[in-house]
């Protein structure tokens, strides 16, 4: 069992005790910086998935009604707005890959640093509510997509 380090421990137990905390708080600060970073490509995808969406729908509600004579599914702007969303989803989901991928790196570094007792594992990786929201956003992307190419479901 370890021994509790207090402040009236030798120095040497203290500054190595002191050390390792600062150590396991620096990973907390890299795991929140990693989930800032996700939500600034999630601000970035929404708005590409949003602008496009809505470019897309207003040229089809414009063809609806009669005001666009020419055009139709191939009108250029439309085909801008569709890809719009498709370049919105494929950077959302470059996001989450590669916040996948950099915390799996985090973890196992944690977990070696731990072995080697350079920090404590008492502190565990919560899952990130923000990589939930980036899965639900990226599906309601792939939701919307489907309805402009296909015209059919919820958006349509």
């Amino acid at each position: 069992m370890k021994e509790v380090v207090t402040s009236t421990s030798p120095d040497g137990a203290i500054n190595t005790e002191l050390s390792s905390r600062r150590t396991g708080m620096s990973f907390q600060r890299t795991r929140m910086s990693a989930d800032r970073t996700l939500m600034s490509v999630m601000r970035t995808s929404l708005s590409l998935i949003s602008f496009g969406f809505t470019i897309f729908q207003l040229f089809r509600k414009l063809k609806d009604q009669g005001a666009l004579t020419a055009g139709g599914e191939g009108t250029p702007v439309r085909n801008f707005g569709a890809t719009l969303v498709a370049l919105g989803i494929g950077m959302l989901l470059l996001g989450i890959v590669y916040h996948i991928q950099f915390m799996i790196g985090l973890r196992q570094e944690r977990a070696a640093m731990k072995a080697a007792g350079l920090v404590h594992g008492e502190s565990r990786f919560p899952v990130s509510l923000t990589l939930i929201t980036a899965v639900l956003l990226l599906i309601i992307g792939v939701m919307a997509i489907l309805s402009m190419v296909f015209h059919f479901g919820p958006f349509d």
